[in-house]
């Protein structure tokens, strides 16, 4: 089974996904007329589960809406100790480091994972476990807040091969990892 960590993420035009008091308002600022998922169903299709952390998952629990994954979620958390009981058989909870987290979720027979929340995808992007990014740019400039990016041991690059307007403002762009080819010669 071939495996494949991906992220779908907005940022801010200076690159923060939450804003300096870790709101979210910022995301809804720019008109969605035709109510488009810019390729959100897409994604939840190509996937079998998702991983987040437990900042995320908390924040999607405190929305006002019903438990919106269709696809087992795995909450990263060293605090967590269970889930709440209307989301059991929907939320596990994963404990260790991000191989030992990906191991049990590949035990479990679930390869291709969507990676979500800040924190999480800058520890997969640390140990190079993310093989594609789509990443949603809202034309806003926060000043601050939460990055989606942080200090990472080595060079990572990544190919665009597609870019998308929505709504004549905002930029969505996929990104895949390119891995070094070996070149060795033999004689």
């Amino acid at each position: 089974m071939k495996k494949e960590n991906k992220v779908y993420i907005a940022t801010s035009l200076d690159g923060y996904i939450a804003d300096q008091n870790g709101g979210l308002d910022w995301l809804h600022s720019i008109p969605n007329p035709e109510n488009s998922d810019m390729g959100y169903a897409d994604l939840t299709a190509s996937i079998d589960a998702l991983v987040m952390g437990r900042v995320t998952f908390e924040t999607v629990c405190s929305f006002d809406i019903d438990w919106p994954y269709q696809k087992p979620v795995f909450v990263w958390s060293r605090t967590l100790k269970e889930v709440p009981a209307s989301l059991k058989d929907k939320v596990y909870l994963v404990k260790g480091t991000v191989g030992e987290i990906l191991e049990q979720i590949h035990q479990k027979g679930f390869y291709k994972l969507y990676i979500d929340g800040g924190k999480t995808i800058q520890s997969f992007l640390k140990e190079d476990l993310v093989d594609r990014m789509i990443i949603t740019i809202i034309p806003k400039l926060l000043g601050g807040g939460f990055p989606l990016f942080a200090e990472l041991p080595s060079v990572l690059d990544f190919e665009c091969i597609d870019t998308q307007l929505f709504s004549n403002q905002v930029v969505q762009n996929t990104f895949v990892r390119k891995h070094a080819i070996n070149h060795e010669t033999t004689t």
